[in-house]
C-alpha cells in the first residue's frame, strides 16, 4: 500500500515562503517521477513541478524563478520550496507519485493535500 503524506502547508503572508513536504511510504524510487499539483477554489487541478528519479525538474511557468522541487532519496521525501508567494497561490497542494516519466502522465497515487494561503 503506497502512502503519500503531505505537510508544510499554512497561512502565510505575500512575499513569504512555505516549505512543503511529501513522505512516501515506499521508495520514491518505485516511481519515474514525483509530481506538486495544486487545485485553488473553482479551479482544475494543475502541475505546479515535477521532478524524475534522476533528478530532472520541471516548473509551470507561473512558479518558475520562486518555486523549488526536491528529493530525498534516503527519506523517500519530496519537498517544494515555495518562495516570494502571491496571492494566487493559494490553493491545496497535493503530491503525486506516477510510473511513467511523460510530463502530466496520470498520476497513480495521491496525497491527502495540504492547504496553502497567501493572504495579501
Amino acid at each position: 500500500q503506497v502512502q503519500l503524506v503531505e505537510s508544510g502547508g499554512g497561512l502565510v503572508q505575500a512575499g513569504g515562503s512555505l516549505r512543503l513536504s511529501c513522505a512516501a511510504s515506499v521508495s520514491i524510487f518505485s516511481f519515474a517521477a514525483m509530481d506538486w499539483y495544486r487545485q485553488a477554489p473553482g479551479k482544475e487541478r494543475e502541475l505546479v513541478a515535477a521532478i524524475t528519479s534522476v533528478g530532472s525538474t520541471n516548473y509551470a511557468d507561473s512558479v518558475k524563478g520562486r518555486f523549488t522541487i526536491s528529493r530525498d532519496n534516503v527519506k523517500n521525501t519530496v519537498y517544494l520550496q515555495m518562495n516570494s508567494l502571491k496571492p494566487e497561490d493559494t490553493a491545496v497542494y497535493y503530491c503525486g507519485a506516477r510510473r511513467l516519466r511523460t510530463l502530466q502522465a496520470p498520476v497513480d497515487y495521491w496525497g491527502q493535500g495540504t492547504q496553502v494561503t497567501v493572504s495579501s
